[in-house]
C-alpha cells in the first residue's frame, strides 16, 4: 500500500489505464468445456480469464478493490456493464473454486504453483464479495485467513513494554513518550522544498543496487508525485509495460528515513519491481492472463508488501542504509547528522511497535475498542503522534486487516528467503519469489 506502507503504507498498488499491447492473447477455449480434452486437467486459461472478469466486476462493488489491471481493455469494457450483485459474484467464485482439484499441493513446479495460486485469490475473492453482500461477518482472524492466506500471531500488548521502557530511556522527559518521539524526530524531517532531491537521490540508489542482482525489464520506469490527503504514506499505481506511478504523501512531515524506505518499498526492489517482474515472467512471456489484474484484498497483497518491507534491508543490509543517509541525504536535506545513530535507534524499536498496532486493529475491527480509543492506543504502543494516529486509524477503517502485511508479510518473506545465506543466493531466492506464482501458503516451495 505503501498502502503500498500504505506505505507505504501498503502498498501496494494501482489504476492502469493501458491496454493489452503486444501481450500474447490468452488460447481460444470453449466456455462448455471445464478440462482440457484427453488430459483430465482444469482448462486453466479459460478459467483464469473468468476469474479477471470476476476481479473487475466486484471492483464494481468496491472502488479500492482493482488495485491494478493491464489486461485486454475489452474485459475492462465487459466488466463495467455487468449487472451481477457482489452476492452473484461470490457464488460465481465457487462455482470456478469447484472447477480446480479440491485439494491442490503446492509444488516447486510452475503449473502446481498456479492452480494452487488460482484458487487461493478466488477464495479470497469470494470472501471480499460475501462481505460486501453482507453475507460474512469481517472479524480480524477471518480475514487474516480468508482474504491473506495466512494467520498472524495473536500478541499481546503487555508483551511490548520493554519496548517502550527502552525507548524511555533513550529519549528521558516529562511529556508522555509519544510526544517526546514525536520531538525528537521533528529534527530529521525533510524540508519541503528539498523533497524532490532527496527522494531522487534514494531512489536511484535503490534501483543502482537492486540492478546488480535483478534483470529490471527493458525501459521500466516511473513517475514520482507528491500529494496529501490520502490514508497512506506511498503508493505505487503500477500501470503495465514495466511502469509506475508513485506517490509520497506529504500531508504530515516526511522525515529523512522515509527517503529510502518509499524509494525500496514502492520501487526496488518493492513494488515496481515486483509487478514489472510478474509481468514480463507470467503476461508477457507465459500467457497467464490472471496476473494482469491485482486485486488488493488478496493473498498477493501479503507477497507484495511483505516484499517491498524485507527488499528495504536486502538493498541496504546492516547498517548500509544509515551510513547512506549520513553521507548523502543528510547533506541534501540540509539537516545535522550528529544524532543519527540514535534516530536509527528509536525506528527499530518502533518497527518492533509495528505487531502491536496489528493487535490495536484486531480489537477495533472486532469491536472490542471504538474509534477513540484505537487512536489513543496508536499513541501509547505505536508512539504516533495525535495526527498520525488518527491517519492510522483512517487506514484501518479502509483497509482493516491488510496492516498485517507489512511486518507479519516481512517476517514471511524474510523466512523464506534467508534459508540462504549469502547476498547473492538470497537476492536470487527473492527475485524468484517476485516472479513467480508463489503465496503465503506456498512459501515453502
Amino acid at each position: 500500500m505503501t498502502i503500498r506502507n500504505l506505505a507505504c503504507f501498503i502498498s501496494i498498488t494501482f489504476l492502469a489505464l493501458v491496454g493489452c499491447g503486444d501481450r500474447p492473447a490468452a488460447p481460444a477455449a470453449d466456455d462448455a468445456a471445464l478440462e482440457t480434452e484427453g488430459q483430465g486437467q482444469p482448462d486453466m486459461d479459460r478459467l483464469a480469464r473468468d476469474y479477471v472478469k470476476l476481479v473487475l466486476e466486484l471492483g464494481n462493488h468496491d472502488d479500492s478493490y482493482v488495485d491494478a489491471y493491464y489486461g485486454p481493455e475489452a474485459l475492462r469494457t465487459e466488466a463495467k456493464s455487468s449487472e451481477d450483485s457482489a452476492a452473484d459474484l461470490a457464488a460465481r467464485a465457487a462455482d470456478l473454486v469447484s472447477q480446480l482439484p479440491e485439494n491442490i499441493e503446492p509444488a516447486a513446479d510452475m503449473e502446481s504453483l498456479r492452480q494452487h495460486y488460482l484458487k487461493t485469490q478466488l477464495r479470497a475473492l469470494r470472501a471480499h464479495a460475501e462481505t460486501l453482500a453482507g453475507a460474512r461477518e469481517s472479524t480480524f482472524e477471518s480475514d487474516a485467513q480468508l482474504l491473506y492466506d495466512t494467520r498472524p500471531p495473536k500478541r499481546e500488548l503487555a508483551e511490548f513494554e520493554p519496548v517502550l521502557a527502552e525507548l524511555d530511556q533513550l529519549l528521558p522527559g516529562e511529556e508522555p513518550l509519544h510526544q517526546r518521539v514525536k520531538s525528537f524526530k521533528a529534527q530529521f524531517e525533510i524540508p519541503a522544498e528539498k523533497l524532490p532531491a532527496v527522494f531522487d537521490a534514494a531512489i536511484d540508489a535503490c534501483r543502482e543496487r537492486t540492478k546488480q542482482y535483478v534483470d529490471l525489464p527493458a525501459k521500466e520506469d516511473f513517475e514520482l508525485e507528491y500529494v496529501t490527503d490520502k490514508p497512506w504514506s506511498g503508493y505505487n499505481w503500477y500501470q503495465g509495460d514495466a511502469h509506475s506511478l508513485i506517490q509520497v504523501n506529504t500531508e504530515l512531515p516526511v522525515m529523512i528515513d522515509r527517503a529510502i524506505d518509499l524509494g525500496c518499498h514502492e520501487g526496488y526492489p518493492g513494488h515496481h519491481t515486483y509487478n514489472a517482474l510478474l509481468e514480463q515472467s507470467l503476461v508477457k512471456d507465459r500467457g497467464w492472463i490472471e496476473y494482469s489484474v491485482y486485486p488488493l484484498f488478496s493473498p498477493q497483497s501479503l507477497i507484495a508488501e511483505g516484499s517491498a518491507n524485507y527488499g528495504i534491508e536486502l538493498a541496504f543490509p546492516g547498517k548500509e542504509k544509515l551510513e547512506f543517509e549520513k553521507s548523502v541525504l543528510y547533506p541534501l536535506a540540509g539537516l545535522d547528522p550528529a544524532d543519527a545513530e540514535r534516530y536509527d535507534r528509536v525506528l527499530e524499536l518502533q518497527e518492533q511497535l509495528g505487531f502491536a498496532e496489528n493487535e490495536i486493529a484486531r480489537q477495533y475491527i472486532d469491536g472490542e475498542i471504538d474509534g477513540e480509543k484505537v487512536v489513543e492506543l496508536f499513541q501509547t504502543y505505536g508512539l504516533r503522534s495525535p495526527e498520525r494516529a488518527a491517519q492510522r486509524k483512517r487506514f484501518v477503517d479502509t483497509y482493516g486487516a491488510y496492516v498485517i502485511n507489512y511486518n507479519w508479510g516481512k517476517q514471511l518473506v524474510a523466512n523464506y528467503v534467508e534459508q540462504a545465506t549469502s547476498p547473492e543466493e538470497r537476492w536470487q531466492r527473492f527475485s524468484t519469489l517476485l516472479s513467480s506464482p508463489r503465496l503465503p501458503s506456498s512459501l515453502d516451495w
